[in-house]
């Protein structure tokens, strides 16, 4: 109980010493306390202070750095503007490209009116440095003198290196901003007109260009064209015309590489403009072959036919090129307009070429000595259907074109009909009618001025050898080809009639009287008398003088003296019409004993006269 009474005790006194403990840390805490409030209140004025120095510092901070970023701003704009201002220089073009790339990048992300209408300033400038290297390079390709190779064309082509050195820079500008593809670009208006005035010199400098390369050609199938023959001068014209057409189509590839705006308006109206000097002298060049042809429309006509055919073989080709101007130019087509002016010739030709050969009938030698050699219209005339399977298909469609018989000048009359009547009328059909009509024309004519002649005989050699003339070289042995298509049975037929007209005619006229010297009349003398070897010696006489005669004439006017085969059966024939009368005749009188001496009478034997008459057509 002892020891319990003292552990309680033990217990108490160290709970009192707690206690006091206790009461000794709440009484220094309750110190510190009011110590700690008496420092928060001499420290918080500081500390406000303090946070209000910090956030200016922060401010100043701030300020500092968009200060820099300003300045940094400012000092890379004075460096663009530098290199913008100097323009590309040599070998620096992509870092040119590049700038301008990165300015249009900028005024796309930035929001500031004021930097971007800056920096649109730059790129308009640097567009138009640009575009005047464009213009430099162009020109540079467009200038100096075009390649000459004689007489040939050799088209004056952009040079490669000069195209590669353009790619990079029109890849750049095609893709500058414009108003259709960037409205909000302060700079598209001004870059749009910027390229719209480089694309429009590059079009007058090609087409400058051009003409250039071509002018000369053009002037020498001008100036050659009185020279040449009509067929070979429209020929030249119709390669010069698709040396100008290849010309036209490779520009227009070009244009379509190098162009900076390619929308399909502007495109068009550059390649209008590119063209224009080209078609300009196209123009000139038809007007002045025109201004030739109708000088003189007899002696070239077939200037006018080929030329028509030589455009006709072009216009296909040429509307296909010409629709690339654009639709505003569609009904503008200058190698039509000039076909018209050159079909409205050749019309003119057939009428007048056909009254060229009537009029031919009362020319020089009517009344008078006309000789009897080819006249010009005949030759003229063989040459005309001979040359016309040259430009077969031109002289067709003008004929069509002018329609089936009105080449007669409003006479009314039709030809004979060829075929049935309901024949379709095709440019065959109505070219072998106009030859009809010619070869009648002819004949009628030389038919006229042959009984001009005062003397029938020389008016019948000159009507044999002018119908021959045609007869040989368009029936007998056609000069060309071609003819056969043209030259019918009724025309052939024709021109046959005549040579058989024109050969009885010249038999009757120069052998008839020879023929009359050795005829018998039964009335007359009884034979064996004084009066009837009289006659007979006249007769005889009468036959050596007419033959020495006809042998004259034949000296002075030859038989058809430019054909061998002709020559040779007209002698043929005179030999089987008076040989063998002058052998009967001979024979008759030897056995009557018409003379004591019939050598002296009989001045030549037959064979000696066959021989006589073989010489008139050597």
């Amino acid at each position: 109980m002892d020891d319990e009474s003292a552990e309680i005790e033990l217990l108490e006194q160290n709970l009192n010493k707690t206690h006091q403990i206790s009461q000794r840390m709440i009484s220094i805490l309750t110190n510190f306390d009011s110590r700690l409030v008496k420092l928060e209140k001499s420290i918080l004025p500081l500390y406000a202070a303090t946070q209000k120095l910090n956030h200016r510092s922060h401010n100043i901070d701030r300020a500092l750095l968009k200060i820099d970023e300003v300045a940094s701003s400012h000092e890379g704009i004075a460096e663009e503007e530098g290199l913008i201002l100097r323009g590309p220089q040599a070998g620096q073009l992509e870092i040119y490209i590049d700038t301008l790339a990165r300015l249009n990048a900028a005024i796309a992300f930035k929001s500031s009116d004021e930097d971007s209408r800056e920096k649109a300033r730059l790129v308009e400038t640097g567009v138009k440095k640009l575009t005047q290297l464009y213009t430099k390079i162009v020109a540079e390709g467009s200038s100096g003198s075009p390649p000459i190779a004689g007489l040939d064309f050799i088209p004056a082509t952009f040079p490669p290196a000069l195209h590669a050195h353009l790619k990079p820079l029109v890849a750049f500008l095609r893709s500058l901003p414009l108003p259709s593809t960037h409205p909000s670009h302060p700079a598209g208006q001004v870059i749009l007109a910027t390229l719209r005035e480089a694309q429009r010199g590059y079009a007058d400098m090609r087409g400058t260009w051009n003409r250039k390369s071509i002018e000369t050609h053009a002037k020498r199938v001008v100036d050659r064209a009185e020279t040449l023959d009509g067929v070979i001068a429209g020929k030249e014209l119709g390669t010069w015309v698709e040396n100008l057409l290849r010309i036209a189509d490779i520009e227009y590839s070009l244009l379509t590489s190098l162009a900076p705006l390619t929308m399909p308006a502007i495109l068009a109206s550059t390649y209008d403009t590119l063209l224009s000097p080209l078609l300009t002298l196209f123009t000139d060049t038809l007007s002045s072959l025109t201004a030739i042809i109708k000088r003189s429309l007899h002696k070239y006509t077939f200037h006018a036919l080929a030329t028509y055919a030589a455009l006709s073989a072009s216009q296909s080709r040429w509307e296909t090129l010409m629709m690339r101007r654009g639709d505003g130019r569609r009904d503008t087509n200058e190698l039509r307009d000039g076909l018209n002016t050159v079909r409205s010739v050749c019309l003119r030709t057939f009428p007048e070429f056909l009254a060229d050969l009537k009029l031919a009938a009362t020319g020089p030698g009517k009344g008078g000595e006309l000789g009897v050699s080819l006249t010009d219209f005949t030759v003229s005339t063989v040459k005309y259907l001979d040359r016309i399977p040259e430009v077969q298909d031109a002289v067709g469609a003008a004929l069509l074109a002018l329609g089936d018989g009105n080449w007669k000048m409003g006479e009314g009359k039709q030809v004979k009909a060829q075929k049935p009547p309901t024949i379709e009328v095709t440019e065959k059909v109505v070219l072998q009618h106009y030859t009809f009509d010619i070869v009648n024309t002819m004949i009628s004519s030389l038919t006229t001025l042959s009984r001009t002649q005062r003397r029938g005989a020389f008016g019948s050699i000159f009507l044999l050898n002018n119908i021959s003339y045609p007869y040989s070289r368009l029936v007998l042995k056609p000069t060309h080809p071609g003819l056969t298509e043209f030259v019918t049975k009724p025309t052939a037929d024709a021109l046959a009639s005549a040579f058989r007209t024109a050969k009885a005619g010249y038999f009757d006229a120069n052998f008839s009287p020879l023929m009359q010297a050795l005829s018998e009349d039964r009335e007359k003398e009884k034979v064996g008398s004084s009066a009837w070897k009289a006659a007979t010696k006249e007769k005889f006489t009468r036959f050596y003088d007419l033959l020495e005669e006809v042998g004259d004439r034949h000296r002075i006017a030859k038989v058809l003296e430019e054909e061998e085969d002709g020559k040779k059966a007209i002698a043929e024939e005179a030999v089987k019409l008076v040989v063998p009368s002058l052998q009967r005749f001979i024979q008759r009188q030897r056995d009557k004993e018409f003379s004591k001496n019939p050598q002296k009478y009989i001045k030549s034997s037959s064979e000696e006269v066959e021989t006589q008459i073989r010489t008139f057509y050597r």
